[in-house]
């Protein structure tokens, strides 16, 4: 019963985003985040002691306000974005997406080579993938959490594939990752959350050790894929810019334990510079230091 009453949101969402204006939907948003920030007193915590280790006191409190409030409205952008996007063609999709370091990956292309793309929760991070994946008409896989609800875990699956993306889930990623390799399609990770200490390799981030997840940096020495980092943003939430950045070239000395640390490292590092641009852009209501952090 539960799975039809999401289904049902999920329609009035997009019946509601096609027929409001723009501007509409983004006041609307604002309105959402600005809530959300306000009332969820766990989520305005985690995100000012997030900001508070990656740093220290140079953020006024005003400014950390408005990082908050623009978290929840990436969050948003990204969702809603997800249900606007259901059944558009994909050259609407990319209508509003503009491209930078696009001769990286048709570099790779060229060459017949293929590669692992690497990203986090930046911007809106579906459409990232649904861009990049229809720009260079190719397959990406991406790895991902299976929503409990069955029914709109579904409809996601169906959403993304009309363009050209689909999920492996966390359970038996190692697996599905190398038959994905196997086949020819590229994978796509977030690579910005904290995970098990037992299942990851520790990393310096906005220089706090944090966890990261290894499984980009083990792929990447198996099969010699390069990890290209690429992330997207926007100042209107109408317009995008996806940036695509020079590769981590894959790594395999003898000593798989320090090829392994230095990849992951170079991953979180990206990660950490594309945050640094431009703050308002990343999740800053994940607990990205959790296991070192004193406050989780």
């Amino acid at each position: 019963m539960l799975d039809y009453l999401y289904l049902g949101l999920y329609k009035l969402v997009g019946f509601l985003l096609k027929i409001l204006p723009d501007f509409i939907v983004q006041k609307l948003m604002y309105g959402i985040a600005w809530l959300a920030y306000t009332i969820s007193k766990k989520h305005r915590t985690r995100i000012l002691n997030n900001l508070g280790l990656a740093y220290g006191t140079q953020l006024s409190t005003q400014e950390k306000k408005e990082i908050g409030i623009q978290a929840f409205m990436n969050l948003l952008d990204t969702v809603f974005g997800i249900v606007r996007r259901d059944g558009l063609s994909k050259e609407r999709v990319l209508q509003n997406v503009t491209f930078e370091g696009s001769e990286i990956i048709e570099s790779y292309q060229k060459e017949g080579k293929n590669f692992i793309l690497i990203t986090g929760h930046y911007g809106n991070w579906e459409l990232l993938s649904q861009s990049i994946a229809i720009k260079f008409n190719l397959m990406l896989v991406g790895v991902g959490r299976k929503i409990d609800s069955d029914v709109m875990d579904e409809v996601l699956k169906r959403n993304r594939e009309q363009f050209n993306v689909e999920m492996v889930y966390k359970q038996g990623a190692m697996k599905d990752s190398i038959k994905a390799i196997n086949q020819g399609k590229v994978l796509g990770m977030l690579t910005d959350q904290a995970i098990r200490k037992n299942q990851s390799i520790d990393v310096t981030f906005f220089g706090k050790k944090a966890t990261h997840t290894p499984l980009a940096s083990i792929l990447s020495r198996k099969f010699g894929l390069d990890l290209i980092p690429a992330y997207i943003t926007t100042n209107d939430y109408i317009n995008y810019k996806v940036t695509i950045y020079p590769p981590i070239k894959s790594l395999k000395t003898e000593n798989q334990e320090e090829d392994l640390a230095i990849l992951t490292q170079l991953q979180s590092d990206a990660m950490e510079k594309v945050i640094k641009k431009n703050p308002k852009q990343w999740f800053w209501m994940h607990r990205r230091w959790k296991g070192f952090n004193p406050f989780d």
